[in-house]
């Protein structure tokens, strides 16, 4: 018998996580898409994982380019979430961006980004498990964007 889906939905809401938007390029055509899947894997060699639903078209991307960066947002960055979170083509003509070695557009004034070159694809279900090699990442300064519930919350710092 099958678990719920929406019983395991609940479930993991109850993890709290930050929010990302990963991003890729071509060279002319950028895509990307709002994820809360990722983890660092390990740092010897310096490796993260993100799960992209093979349905989305940042998918399609990121498998034909090799490549991808991790924007992490701050509490101020909610409408770029809420952005890329949305189906259809992505317009990055009114950001704030630059990139780093593979290309890929590092949003300006996130908490921090890593710049990967994908290494390894796994199928995870409806998704698929990028393992990307960090070639170039930065930190910044800020309060992280939250997922907890359903919904965006806010540290609370002392």
């Amino acid at each position: 018998m099958a678990f719920d889906p929406v019983e395991q939905r609940k479930i993991m809401g109850m993890f709290a996580t930050g929010v990302t938007v990963v991003t890729t390029s071509d060279g002319q055509k950028h895509n990307g898409l709002t994820a809360n899947a990722l983890t660092s894997l390990s740092l010897d060699p310096p490796l993260v994982i993100v799960a992209v639903d093979r349905r989305a078209a940042s998918h399609k991307s990121i498998m034909e380019n090799r490549c991808f960066a991790v924007n992490i947002l701050t509490q101020e960055q909610q409408p770029l979430s809420d952005r890329f979170a949305k189906s259809g083509p992505k317009d990055f003509s009114d950001l704030k961006y630059t990139s780093a070695i593979t290309g890929s557009p590092i949003l300006a004034d996130t908490l921090g980004y890593v710049d990967c070159q994908v290494t390894h694809v796994m199928p995870g279900g409806d998704h698929d498990i990028f393992v990307g090699e960090i070639v170039a990442g930065g930190a910044g300064i800020g309060n992280p964007l939250l997922y907890f519930q359903g919904k965006y919350r806010n540290i609370v710092t002392d």
